[in-house]
């Protein structure tokens, strides 16, 4: 069976006993992982996904690109889904322990590339272009919870020719890139979303769908990259210096914290917010994306 053909999830590859094995069962995977001696490493976040649903949640999330580029695909249980909808699948692994399996669970597939390496220092868009040319790409990952934000950072801010990026991700953390202005969850990181993608949570995963189980609950978010920023401003590094100015000390007034963050005099920046049409007072846990863009570009304009 080649990628793009149809077939059953669960008619995987055979354990040499002509038995179907299905990588959603922990006992499949323990016996994949004592068939190569893999033990599975906390430090690098190795959780592997057991629900065939959570599966195909992804695999439609991820959309109809042409090609699929998937970070940590673990024992390749999400790589054959994406393999089979997708022209064509690169998947970047760090752990190298990892290679013989996956070699052994996507053998069947002419369509994957396996590439060892971390995705943090790869060029990421001259992968996409030896493999995919000028062709849209969406991106799959079940990321290890300490790397989340740096890699979904990255991605975002690239503006590479991503359609989607669909990762699983601790539930708080979901929480917080889909946030609204005005909640609890509501942070620089959701500015950020917002800025250059529409943010959703497509499924909400329980701890016990993995294996071995984390300790907390995980989501799957889908960003949909914006043809271009949701806003336009005048200085893009002068915005998010704002928002971070405007989080990092959550219990202070908008005014305390832009005049402290950037360096400012007080008065002189109750003024620049009048003319933004804030008001000093208001914390910055209360404004949206438009509000920090006008911020921003009376900021620029008086500078």
């Amino acid at each position: 069976m080649k990628g793009g053909e149809s077939s059953a999830f669960f008619i995987v590859y055979t354990n040499g006993k002509g038995q179907a094995m299905d990588l959603t069962s922990i006992q499949e995977i323990k016996a994949v992982a004592k068939r190569f001696g893999f033990h599975f490493s906390k430090g690098l976040g190795q959780n592997f996904l057991l629900d065939p649903s959570v599966l195909q949640h992804i695999v439609k999330a991820a959309g109809a690109a042409d090609g699929i580029l998937e970070i940590g695909p673990g024992f390749g249980v999400l790589t054959r889904e994406l393999a089979q909808a997708a022209r064509k699948v690169v998947a970047v692994e760090i752990d190298n322990s990892l290679l013989p399996v996956l070699e052994y669970t996507l053998g069947e597939f002419d369509n994957v590339q396996v590439v060892p390496g971390d995705i943090l220092k790869m060029d990421i868009g001259a992968l996409l272009h030896d493999a995919f040319g000028d062709g849209r790409v969406s991106v799959a990952a079940n990321l290890p919870y300490y790397i989340t934000t740096p890699i979904i950072t990255r991605l975002i801010e690239s503006r590479l020719p991503f359609e989607n990026i669909v990762v699983m991700v601790q539930k708080e953390v979901a929480m917080r890139l889909c946030a609204q202005a005005g909640t609890k969850d509501y942070g620089a990181v959701s500015v950020l979303c917002s800025y250059y993608t529409d943010a959703e949570i497509v499924a909400r995963v329980p701890a016990a769908s993995f294996y071995p189980p984390p300790k907390v609950d995980s989501a799957v978010v889908r960003f949909h990259m914006l043809e271009r920023p949701r806003v336009a401003v005048r200085d893009e590094k002068l915005l998010f210096r704002v928002v971070k100015a405007a989080f990092a000390q959550r219990r202070k007034t908008l005014l305390n914290c832009l005049s402290s963050g950037l360096g400012m005099d007080k008065q002189a920046m109750a003024g620049l917010l009048e003319q933004a049409g804030v008001a000093p007072g208001i914390r910055g846990e209360r404004l949206n994306l438009l509000e920090f863009a006008a911020i921003s570009d009376v900021i620029q304009k008086n500078m």
